[in-house]
């Protein structure tokens, strides 16, 4: 069944009403008609069967059959520190890596980034973004869309990440337990053994801060910097990816490790 996330207003009691985009693609584009089922979404956790009773250019109205808890998320949290790429190359990101389960995105300006300040990213494409990232919820099962959070300076990222690494557990802002900063000249420290030493002393669900540098890496200065305030490098081997490509396979490789993927 096609999945759609609506606003909470949407779901009054026993209807469904679905407007907007939700309807123009029911009426337009899928060419639903009464009698077929969908499947809604209000990213509270919950979705609900939904049988169409009605459907117009601008809106569809559908009688609720029932509800369960949402699948398609994993406990494990990776909020993915991504630093600006090319335009594709950004987009394909949100797109895939909400795929594989991300929970939360923060586009970043560094030093190698071709923007040069957070204020440079246009509403306009952030609103793009979010499009990107609402699509590849509903195609991929997902039971809630992903957070995109405002542009921040890898510096002032740090900050934040390091002030989360040290929270106790009682502390109402979400903890992060470790931080990863994939690096192409570290040797030691691969993703694996990092993750299985983590699992041994954590219980799930784990929060982990993942950094993705730009074209051309992050600088050793950055480096220093993220390991000053408690981020940990680490290996993917000994092929180099691309920038865009380290971040999918440095979520896929997480999320494996702590059986997302099975």
């Amino acid at each position: 069944m096609h999945r759609f996330f609506v606003p909470p207003t949407a779901l009054q009691e026993t209807k469904a009403v679905l407007q907007g985009d939700v309807a123009h693609q029911i009426y337009r584009v899928l060419r639903m008609r009464p009698g077929e089922r969908a499947v809604v979404l209000d990213d509270s956790g919950w979705e609900f069967e939904v049988e169409l009773i009605q459907v117009e250019r601008e809106e569809a109205v559908g009688r609720i059959l029932g509800k369960q808890l949402a699948g398609g998320e994993p406990r494990v949290r990776i909020t993915l520190y991504q630093s600006l790429l090319k335009r594709d190359n950004f987009e394909w990101v949100l797109q895939k890596c909400t795929e594989i389960g991300v929970v939360e995105f923060v586009p970043m300006v560094s030093r190698r980034t071709m923007v040069s300040s957070p204020a440079d990213v246009k509403a306009s494409k952030v609103e793009r973004w979010r499009r990107i990232i609402l699509e590849a919820a509903e195609q991929s099962r997902r039971g809630r869309l992903p957070v995109l959070r405002e542009a921040s300076r890898f510096e002032e990222a740090l900050v934040e990440v390091g002030a989360r690494l040290a929270l106790a557990q009682a502390s109402p802002m979400r903890k992060f337990d470790l931080c990863l900063v994939p690096w192409e000249e570290e040797k030691n420290t691969g993703l694996r053994a990092l993750l299985l030493a983590v699992k041994l002393h954590h219980r799930d669900p784990v929060s982990i801060a993942l950094f993705i540098g730009p074209e051309g890496g992050f600088a050793e200065e950055e480096i220093a910097l993220a390991r000053g305030h408690g981020a940990l490098t680490v290996t993917l081997g000994p092929r180099i990816f691309r920038a865009e490509t380290a971040a999918m396979v440095a979520a896929s490789l997480i999320l494996y490790e702590f059986g997302e993927l099975e």
